[in-house]
């Protein structure tokens, strides 16, 4: 029976080992098992094929078979490109093959970027992730240097400094990585912000602020509510409804005590402050009131200031100059007006009132007028001069012995005139009626007022 593997081969193997004369049964014999070996290797190599479940036989299901069969492996190297063999001749019928070296340009090689110096060998404690984020710090890897690892050389004769001659140093880009929620957290936000805006059940509201404010798992989606308050308030201008919820929403967020919200808080100012100082919210014929949304909106910037003030040095500095620049604003509407005269105490105090609002109050006076002329301006015009009656009244209760003061030298008709001097007509007439009912204080506090000057 012959083999399959050429004799000759066997004899130019004995003969390269000094075996120059080999008898020719003993070649015969000697193909035929090496056609049994190469069998037998390939049969083992084809069972770690099928058990990698690939259809494609790799140089190291070779290797791993030569093992298992207590045979010396192989030895050389991985590449991932194909290999190149040159023809050399040793004399006539003798060619001889070999592996071709690639050619290396040495002046591309000396200009060529030398790889980055190694960090020393240290031990210390940082932060791996904060909150969800990677801190940008030294010793976290930065968002470059996994980007040009696919293309480089792999195995262990690569040689990085080739592929920066071939210009193979960092070609390939990788997508940004997304933020994976998992199915049940994706389903607790549907089934919050649905609830949230169900008009027919209080009972299910009432439930989902309740979990957003207790529970210690919501981390991960506190940008998700922020997005989604900030989408709602910007298309919903018009329901009261929908802008009511989402307070509520942000107001249940902050009163959470497991979340850490800082932050979120420039993003969540700028739905309160539309809610709170937009020139046109609601319809007229909402059953909801719109200064029950502002004065809602009022309450939460107030909380935003006192709570969060501390991490943000700038942040009461920033709204108290949003809210005036709103109220002495005579293109907004007077709704708006209200919104930022209710929030304004809060932040900036009776001595920041005193300074900013009081003065200006004669000024305003025009503005008073003109909406208690007009018959759709007249219950925002009615509001404006409450929330501004109310400053005075707090704003009064500080002065130097208050409590003191028990009587108005002046009659009603001079004292009317002294305070349209000072705070307008409009103010001037609520105050007369006030002091008629006993309230001295505003009146001591008016008459102290200096308008500003136009």
């Amino acid at each position: 029976m012959s083999s399959l593997w050429n004799p000759d081969n066997i004899r130019d193997v004995g003969e390269s080992v000094g075996l120059g004369h080999l008898n020719k049964d003993v070649v015969e014999h000697l193909a035929r098992d090496v056609d049994y070996r190469i069998a037998q290797v390939l049969e083992q190599s084809l069972k770690f094929m099928r058990q990698s479940k690939r259809t494609t036989l790799h140089t190291f299901d070779i290797s791993q078979a030569l093992r298992a069969l207590d045979i010396e492996p192989l030895f050389g190297y991985e590449s991932t490109r194909p290999l190149r063999f040159g023809e050399a001749s040793l004399g006539p019928g003798q060619p001889l093959y070999y592996l071709e070296d690639e050619e290396v340009d040495f002046e591309r090689l000396i200009n060529a970027p030398l790889p980055k110096v190694p960090r020393e060998v240290t031990y210390t404690a940082h932060w791996l992730a904060l909150e969800g984020v990677q801190p940008s710090i030294a010793q976290n890897p930065a968002a470059t240097d996994s980007r040009h690892q696919e293309l480089l050389p792999k195995g262990p004769n690569a040689n990085p400094n080739l592929a920066a001659v071939s210009g193979q140093d960092g070609a390939s880009v990788k997508p940004l990585v997304k933020h994976i929620l998992s199915s049940e957290i994706q389903l607790y936000f549907e089934r919050i912000t649905t609830a949230i805006l169900d008009e027919n059940s209080e009972e299910t509201r009432n439930a989902a602020f309740n979990s957003l404010r207790t529970d210690p798992g919501l981390h991960q989606l506190v940008p998700y509510f922020v997005q989604f308050v900030a989408d709602k308030v910007t298309h919903h201008t018009k329901d009261l409804f929908t802008l009511r919820q989402m307070l509520q929403l942000t107001h249940a967020l902050l009163q959470n005590t497991t979340l850490y919200i800082e932050p979120y808080i420039g993003a969540m100012v700028p739905s309160v402050l539309t809610c709170l100082v937009g020139k046109q919210i609601g319809s007229a014929q909402d059953p909801i009131s719109k200064f029950e949304v502002r004065d809602l909106a009022a309450s939460l910037i107030i909380e935003i200031a006192r709570k969060h003030s501390k991490s943000s040095t700038t942040l009461k500095a920033r709204l108290a100059r949003t809210l005036l620049k709103a109220f002495l604003d005579p293109n907004r509407s007077l709704g708006a007006h209200y919104g930022a005269l209710m929030a304004l105490h809060g932040i900036i105090g009776t001595d920041g009132i005193n300074l900013t609002i009081l003065p200006n109050l004669k000024t305003y006076d025009s503005l008073l007028v003109e909406g208690l002329n007009d018959e759709n301006k007249k219950e925002e015009a009615g509001m404006v001069v409450l929330a501004i009656l109310r400053l005075i009244d707090l704003c009064a209760r500080d002065l130097p012995g208050a409590h003191g003061m028990n009587g108005i030298s002046n009659g009603d008709s001079d004292l009317k005139q002294s305070l349209e001097a000072r705070v307008g007509s409009v103010i001037a007439t609520k105050l007369v009626e006030l002091s008629q009912k006993g309230d001295i204080l505003s009146i001591k506090l008016a008459q102290q007022i200096e308008p500003a000057e136009t």
